[in-house]
């Protein structure tokens, strides 16, 4: 717990306490300024876009990796872990170099939403995947095998007794890309622009504000940011807890 609250709660404390320091009211006036409401919603959108895609996507690369056999199968499962080891900024001017005015591909999708996108999903890819490749390493066959025997279908399968295993972590997995998205700056910061009311999410906003002197607006929305992270995990928890327990009651 000392280890803990030095490394984690002391700083949060830190910065409820700083984003207080004009009082209630300069705290609201600045977290609802037209460009930091903008910003949070652009941020809440893309994040949640990159979640779902990656809740899809993660549990089909998970699935292939598990059950398939494949030439180079080590080097894409070591792949995946690429986000993780790559400091984010690179990320972004990779993105931006491919994907950008002079790219190679003639894909110009830079300063857009959809770069945006793009960078998220790249630097949250490993958490689903992560999350799901145990469950399905663990996971009975011979329940499936049965199941084939009885003349069930492969998507009836699938439904019936694999989704429902899986499903507590994909959505744990879910609930950390979908943190990691709405607090991520390096991977964005290039490729967006930082186009206010367009391509500017609260992360390269609060770094504006720190740029312009504004502690009390940066601090305004990095609390928003850390609450709405925060109740994402929990909510996400807390539903596997109750399905945990329901499914062995």
């Amino acid at each position: 717990m000392g280890y803990l609250s030095v490394v984690v709660l002391l700083p949060l404390a830190a910065l409820v306490w700083s984003s207080r320091a004009g009082g209630l009211s300069v705290f609201w006036h600045e977290a609802t300024r037209p460009e930091a409401v903008a910003a949070l919603k652009l941020t809440l959108g893309v994040a949640a876009v990159c979640a779902l895609v990656n809740a899809v996507a993660g549990t089909a690369i998970a699935w292939v990796l598990v059950r398939d056999r494949f030439r180079g199968k080590g080097i894409v499962d070591s792949v995946i872990d690429l986000p993780f080891a790559l400091p984010t900024i690179v990320a972004g001017l990779t993105l931006l170099a491919l994907y950008g005015p002079s790219g190679p591909f003639r894909v110009d999708i830079a300063f857009t939403r959809l770069g945006l996108i793009v960078a998220l999903l790249f630097v949250t890819l490993p958490f689903v995947v992560r999350a799901v490749q145990p469950v399905l390493i663990e996971l009975d066959t011979e329940m499936e095998e049965a199941a084939a025997s009885l003349g069930a279908r492969p998507l009836a399968i699938f439904r019936r007794i694999i989704f429902p295993n899986l499903l507590p972590a994909v959505l744990s997995g879910v609930a950390l890309a979908f943190a990691r998205a709405v607090g991520e700056f390096g991977a964005v910061v290039l490729i967006s622009g930082n186009i206010p009311f367009k391509t500017q999410v609260s992360s390269v906003y609060i770094f504006g504000q720190l740029q312009s002197g504004n502690g009390n607006g940066a601090a305004a929305v990095s609390v928003l940011l850390l609450t709405v992270s925060l109740g994402a995990l929990l909510a996400i928890g807390a539903f596997r807890h109750w399905r945990t327990r329901h499914d062995r009651v």
